[in-house]
């Protein structure tokens, strides 16, 4: 208890010295109270460092492309207020095409202590520094990658991206995001703060049990299953998948019943023997099984049953046919974040924008190329109706004909394009195109394009149950608060924000914005 008081003290201390050095005499402060935080003793000084920054602040901010060898490029930094940039080309290696040097000014700290930390790219490298002294600081670049990247930065510019959070916040940001990808207590706590704080999220407890005594009797063909994990690998990238589209569930099944009536699980993402990530139709007693004692996400799960009418019209031999023709394929990487992107500016929780998705892609690119090109290289292909471009020449493709990264990425999917591997769906493309196959958007299917919808646009759709009368009787089976769906498993209730609201129409979805909080969408988007 005494070095607790010492330490507030301390830190009441520091901020007076700042506070009073900066308004009565106007001088800069030796330094800021965020900068020796990290020096207070551990139960004071985390718990302040996690509320000053969280885990988007690891993203980095464009501040603009340098190309010019005039200074007209400025901007405001995390520790330098007043910046500058410009670029000067030069041949000093005698190369056909030679290099250029980065000048950057730096200058008007907030404090001695702090630093600024840049990433630089091109379509054709990444690199980064940091910077502590206020003066102009230089990045050689000896040689440029030939013609291609030479003509790129001459007409567009290096790109230049700040972590706005600075050295410290950096490695606060990091210590919020590391336990999210962690498959304990701590991570899942991790994960549904990080959901309340950035979508407002809730997470009630529900009274026990926590695992619903399902009759399969009572689940037919279509039936939608929403799928919630908050903790290790896949809990962690569901969360910031829920962030950036507005959806409230990370993963989704299909039930199917064969023609002797035994009940089916369909799933895209459905991890085989070898590890990979694959389209399969399974047993339901084997899918639920997992979920119950395998499944180390804690998953919470909800059945979401067909509307009677849908249902009546539900072409199960076609949804087979469908199924079976995609089992075995991979899950659908080449399309997975294009769903999310369909409007210039209106889909990038901040700091994200196009920029910042072209720098992380460029970085993967050089780290993982098999993995990126799985990614998005082939799905940046054909927006542009070219074949076996990287994403250098995609992005030097892009300019030369007078467009923009951003609105490559806006281009909405189409269902009917065929991969390297075969047709490209998520989990929720998986579902949406045996609906289509069954019937379930027509008049409209061949206006629809599936692949751009969203977990979100999907449990929105109003092709489910609205009688509360018609749910199964085990349906929310001991819970106080009765859902329009079924909670079969998990220990907080599950929400499903604009549960069954939304007439399909076509195009839906494919000019929707989605920024958080509210993640409000515009009319017929």
């Amino acid at each position: 208890m005494a070095k607790m008081k010492i330490a507030w003290l301390l830190l009441l201390l520091l901020v007076s010295v700042c506070v009073t050095a900066s308004q009565v005499w106007a001088l800069k402060s030796p330094f800021h109270p965020r900068d020796v935080l990290p020096l207070l003793p551990r139960q004071l000084s985390w718990p302040i460092l996690n509320r000053l920054h969280s885990a988007v602040d690891l993203l980095p901010v464009f501040v603009g492309a340098a190309f010019s060898p005039v200074d007209n490029l400025k901007w405001k930094g995390a520790c330098f207020y007043e910046n500058k940039a410009w670029m000067v080309f030069h041949n000093k290696s005698g190369t056909q095409y030679g290099g250029g040097t980065l000048h950057i000014k730096v200058s008007n700290a907030h404090s001695w202590t702090c630093m600024d930390l840049y990433i630089f790219a091109s379509p054709y490298r990444v690199t980064w520094d940091y910077y502590f002294l206020a003066r102009e600081h230089t990045l050689e670049i000896k040689e440029w990658e030939g013609k291609a990247e030479y003509e790129y930065v001459k007409n567009h510019g290096l790109s230049i991206f700040l972590l706005q959070a600075g050295m410290l916040g950096t490695l606060e940001a990091l210590w919020e995001v590391f336990p999210l990808f962690t498959n304990t207590g701590w991570g899942e706590n991790s994960n549904i703060k990080f959901l309340e704080k950035h979508m407002g999220a809730s997470f009630e407890v529900r009274p026990q049990p926590f695992v619903t005594n399902v009759s399969v009797d009572d689940i037919h063909s279509g039936d939608f299953l929403a799928v919630s994990k908050i903790r290790g690998r896949w809990g962690a990238f569901e969360t910031l998948e829920k962030w950036v589209s507005g959806a409230y569930a990370g993963h989704t099944a299909v039930c199917l019943r064969d023609s002797s009536g035994k009940l089916w699980v369909g799933e895209s993402g459905h991890e085989n023997e070898k590890g990979e990530d694959i389209i399969a139709v399974i047993p339901w007693e084997e899918w639920w099984d997992f979920e119950l004692n395998k499944d180390d996400s804690n998953p919470h799960i909800a059945l979401l049953p067909l509307h009677p009418d849908l249902r009546a019209r539900f072409n199960e031999t076609a949804a087979w046919e469908y199924a079976l023709s995609m089992a075995g394929k991979p899950y659908g990487y080449h399309n997975m974040i294009f769903s999310w992107i369909d409007t210039l500016n209106g889909n990038y929780p901040p700091p994200l924008d196009a920029n910042v998705v072209a720098c992380v892609m460029t970085i993967w690119s050089q780290l993982q190329p098999e993995y990126a090109a799985n990614m998005w290289n082939e799905a940046l292909n054909k927006r542009l109706g070219t074949k076996g471009l990287d994403l250098p020449e995609v992005l030097v493709e892009v300019e030369k004909r007078g467009s923009s990264f951003d609105e490559l990425l806006t281009i909405p999917e189409q269902d009917y394009w065929t991969y390297s591997d075969g047709k490209s769906t998520s989990c929720i493309a998986f579902i949406l195109e045996m609906y289509k196959e069954a019937g379930l958007f027509d008049p409209i299917s061949s206006s629809v394009q599936v692949t751009e919808f969203t977990i979100k646009d999907a449990y929105i759709l109003n092709f489910f149950e609205n009688n509360s009368s018609r749910l199964p009787k085990w349906c929310n089976d001991g819970d106080t608060v009765k859902l329009p769906y079924c909670q079969i498993k998990g220990k907080y209730r599950m929400e499903l924000p604009g549960y069954n609201t939304m007439q399909p129409y076509p195009h839906m979805n494919e000019k929707c914005p989605s920024l958080p909080p509210k993640y409000s969408r515009a009319q017929n988007c």
